[in-house]
């Protein structure tokens, strides 16, 4: 039987908490940061966890 092989480009971006969630980072905080607010970029600084509905497809590229 064939495996899934890992999707490198979401492992790297994506981990998995130890109650099954996922973690991301933000986008847009690497340039053109003179025009964002202090507090925009201070959000953009947290990761955050994705949405209930799109954690299952992830989880599968990832594998963990």
């Amino acid at each position: 039987m064939g495996k899934i092989k890992t999707h490198k480009a979401s492992a790297k971006r994506f981990t998995v908490t130890g109650s099954g969630k996922v973690k991301m980072n933000h986008s847009h905080h690497r340039h053109n940061l003179g025009l964002k607010t202090p507090k925009r970029k201070r959000s953009l600084r947290k990761s955050a966890v994705l949405s209930s509905s799109m954690a299952p497809a992830i989880r599968t590229l990832i594998q963990k």
